[in-house]
Formats: C-alpha cells, structure tokens, sequence
C-alpha cells in the first residue's frame, strides 16, 4: 500500500489501494435487479440521483439504451443553458444502466473507469434523448458510447464514450 506524497494535498495521509475486486459493503442490487424493463430500472432509480435528473427509461434493449429527460430549471447552469454536467450524469447513469444488463454472470457489479465527453451544443428547453450503445461487451471491462441530442430539433448536443470496469465479489477470480 502507498500513500499520497504531497503533504500540502487535502488527502495526502489517506493510503492508496489497487480495487480488484467489489468492497465487502456493495449492496447486491444487481443480483436483486431481475426485471430488467425500462419501468424497473426506473423504480430502482427512484429516490436517487436518476430521478432527480428526470430520467425517464425508454428502451433497455441490452444492445441499444434508450432515455429521456425533460429540460427544467433544475437542471440548467446560471446561464439558462443545461449543465454539462447534467448531460454527463445522464449519459453515464443510461450506459451504467446497459453495462447492468450485459454483467457476466456472477459479476458484483460494475464502476465507471473513464469518461469522455465532446459538447457539440447545448439546450435550453425542450427534451433531451439519449441513446447508449455498447461498442465492448468483455468480463472485465465494457466500453459504451453515448449520444444525446434535442428531441424536436434532433441536433446533437453531446457525443460520450466510456469505459466500465466489471467487479468480482472478492476472493473471485475473474475470468
């Protein structure tokens, strides 16, 4: 185990650990998560930050994702625009979502290892689609794309790729 070097770094004494495998405390959702339906996965979201970026599930066909979010206050930067970081939560939660449905069996679950995001636009009103699809189904890590784009104008606001890494419950091999 290493630590941080910089003692000027607001974690600097917190010791660093390579994650190979799910922490003992990951709640086994995804084991409980049997429906994978586009109201399932909107009922698990329910109460958490999915909902509170008005996702609404539209297809969770394993090779093509598809969500919806209406574009409201809440969700907008100052400038009256949505929030970058509003399109990235929505992209990643919908892959996460798709990375859900492809798990290996006998996976624990998933954490996204890197994310990349182009902003093309942005929007002010109207709603926001996005469609996820997988370009790397393997057992160890998936990559997905993303893209969402204004409903009515059909413009493309956003292009998002990302990587996930599959977790093995600890004390598993993984494949």
């Amino acid at each position: 185990m290493s630590t941080l070097r910089s003692p000027s770094h607001p974690i600097a004494a917190v010791p660093l650990r390579r994650a190979v495998a799910a922490p003992a405390s990951l709640s086994p959702a995804y084991a409980r998560l049997t429906d994978y339906s586009p109201a399932a996965f909107e009922r698990w979201g329910a109460g958490r930050f999915p909902e509170q970026l008005g996702i609404e599930m539209l297809s969770t066909d394993p090779r093509h994702l598809v969500a919806r979010a209406a574009v409201r206050p809440e969700i907008l930067a100052p400038h009256g625009l949505v929030h970058g970081g509003t399109f990235v939560a929505i992209a990643d939660t919908l892959c996460g979502y798709g990375c859900v449905v492809n798990l290996p069996e006998g996976a624990a679950g998933f954490v996204t290892l890197e994310l990349k995001t182009n902003f093309l636009g942005s929007a002010g009103d109207g709603v926001i689609r996005c469609d996820a699809r997988p370009v790397h189904l393997g057992r160890t890590t998936q990559v997905w794309d993303a893209v969402l784009v204004h409903e009515r104008s059909q413009r493309t606001l956003v292009e998002f790729r990302c990587t996930q890494m599959v977790m093995w419950p600890r004390g598993a091999k993984s494949p």
